[in-house]
């Protein structure tokens, strides 16, 4: 068996795509696959929840319909065979206690397990680095233009900790979460399932963003953020008339760079004011939330958080809620009632979890 962790993003949304740091954690949820290794080249898993789905590994899988949960064990078995070809197939079933298109991770996390299940079917062991360069390239079989930060965070979290991952080099900084802090995980109740018109829409924002940089001359956002301040790139922005989504993504930038340094200090009001100001951002330059997670957000406030956002690719599933540790039940009581009429079965305390393969 093999199970790899759903994430909650704490800071740093829709950057990863651009080469920039994030800050998640892994939840203690997970995708987990229990799976006996076949003498040929089938792969057949079946889902409590969805089914059973059964095909052969070839060279050059292509996607069956679109949104069908099936692509995600291909682009596994894609990914695997574009480094190491083809290998035996496997007898799998999946269960899991990770909520789908809640903005969790759920589609990165079932595709991470699928191919550590797959490897270790034959008796393949792939490193950090390996993994992390066919999975999020490979994701993309599916259709989603996302970064890498789902499965890194998958991959590569510690217990206890927030994980700030950088891709330029690729590294995972483990950043200890002070012991009076907590989080919650609040569900929107708003599904935002990548297919469909919100795939559609999550790939644009990327586009734009990637065609704002474009016009600035810079080679990447990286280039761009160094040595420079968030006034002086507003003023470019200004002065070349750029598409918001190149201010979301430089001041998303330095959020992330001041959230890890706030954790480091133990600075619980810095580092609520960071998550509101990005959920600000995501929702007026990325127009990415929704009235359902506006209203999470406010509600997670009133109650006496000290910072709330969308987390995720947004477009529904889920708010990360932050609080003292002493004020969790009192948050959690005061979102069901202001939220979810009394109940407060849609709200996880997500506590930082290992990852798949604990670096």
């Amino acid at each position: 068996m093999v199970s790899a962790p759903g994430r909650v993003n704490l800071i740093g949304e829709h950057i990863d795509y651009h080469g920039l740091p994030v800050l998640p954690m892994a939840l203690r949820r997970s995708i987990r696959v229990h799976f006996q290794a076949r003498a040929d080249c089938r792969i057949c898993v079946t889902s409590g929840a969805y089914g059973h789905r059964e095909f052969a590994w070839t060279p050059g899988l292509t996607p069956v319909a679109r949104g069908d949960w099936e692509n995600y064990l291909r682009a596994a078995a894609q990914a695997i065979a574009g480094k190491w070809g083809v290998m035996n197939g496997m007898d799998a079933t999946i269960d899991a206690d990770l909520p789908a298109a809640a903005g969790l991770s759920s589609s990165s996390a079932l595709m991470v397990a699928v191919t550590l299940a797959l490897l270790r079917a034959n008796q393949r062991e792939a490193t950090f680095e390996e993994l992390m360069e066919i999975l999020p390239d490979g994701e993309q079989f599916v259709g989603t233009r996302g970064g890498g930060m789902d499965h890194a965070a998958s991959l590569g979290s510690r217990e206890g900790c927030a994980s700030l991952i950088e891709f330029a080099p690729l590294a995972v900084h483990h950043i200890p979460i002070p012991e009076g802090w907590a989080f919650l995980v609040a569900n929107s109740l708003q599904i935002a399932e990548k297919s469909g018109a919100v795939r559609e829409r999550y790939n644009a924002v990327h586009t734009a963003g990637t065609m704002a940089l474009g016009e600035t001359g810079f080679a990447s956002y990286a280039e761009a953020i160094q040595g420079r301040g968030e006034e002086e790139l507003g003023a470019l922005a200004a002065a070349k008339h750029l598409a918001p989504e190149f201010l979301h993504v430089v001041t998303e930038a330095f959020r992330v760079r001041h959230a890890a340094r706030a954790m480091q200090q133990d600075d619980a009001a810095g580092f609520g004011r960071l998550l509101l100001a990005s959920h600000a951002s995501l929702r007026d330059r990325l127009q990415v939330s929704c009235p359902a997670l506006d209203r999470l957000v406010e509600a997670a406030m009133d109650s006496g958080a000290l910072g709330a956002r969308l987390t995720g690719a947004g477009f529904g599933g889920c708010a990360v809620v932050f609080c003292r540790r002493g004020d969790l039940a009192k948050v959690r009581d005061g979102m069901a009632e202001r939220f979810y009429s009394g109940t407060a079965d849609q709200i996880l305390h997500a506590e930082p979890g290992p990852g798949a393969i604990n670096l």
